[in-house]
């Protein structure tokens, strides 16, 4: 049975590392379910020109032509805590928030779960699998930070969208692969997005 990963989307800017993550995932043998909160809609159409409109299964349809076709993604509301997802007996093998706003963390620093994402993320730490948070802001304050120091002590894995540049990109895509491939290599998977420090003199 493939594993499954689910993906969320909050108001953040960065929804461009979600779907080149999802891409990825998929041609890895991977389920993915993408979730997204109505802000991170908002932001993932501004940003990529992408709008999903419509109820879960028009989404679905949407994010299936979207990825060639693939029936390999799936999606749910926001506000569907009836989702199988919700609950620890359907937990998924990982759940990444990219990008994670500060509202998310605070949220999930304080174990609140308003929305089918918070839910998932609550899950993942409870039954002790990945929860990779990608927060998306800066500067922080003393208050992002004390709440991202809180969630890593919980067990997840805090991984800002910070991109490197010893491997030279060139183009905006290389800066994205980057900070994709740091996230696939949290999860365990093995990917070629970007050259590892050495490798040149190999």
């Amino acid at each position: 049975m493939q594993k499954q990963i689910v993906v969320a989307i909050t108001g953040a800017s960065g929804s461009i590392y979600a779907l080149r993550l999802v891409e990825e995932l998929l041609s890895a043998g991977r389920r993915v379910t993408l979730l997204a909160t109505a802000s991170g809609l908002d932001v993932l159409r501004y940003e990529t020109g992408l709008v999903l409109e419509g109820g879960t299964r028009e989404r679905t349809a949407l994010l299936r032509d979207y990825y060639g076709g693939n029936p390999h993604i799936s999606h749910y509301d926001q506000a569907d805590l009836f989702a199988p997802i919700a609950s620890g007996s359907s937990a998924p093998e990982a759940v990444v928030i990219v990008p994670c706003s500060m509202g998310t963390v605070g949220r999930l620093a304080a174990g609140v779960s308003e929305n089918l994402i918070e839910r998932a993320a609550d899950v993942a730490l409870k039954e002790r699998r990945a929860l990779v948070l990608v927060p998306r802001e800066t500067p922080f304050n003393a208050i992002h930070l004390e709440n991202l120091l809180r969630l890593a002590r919980a067990g997840a894995h805090i991984l800002p969208a910070m991109p490197a540049f010893y491997h030279r990109p060139s183009k905006i895509e290389d800066l994205v692969d980057y900070l994709v491939g740091k996230i696939l290599d949290s999860l365990g998977i093995e990917h070629r997005l970007f050259q590892r420090w050495g490798d040149a003199e190999k």
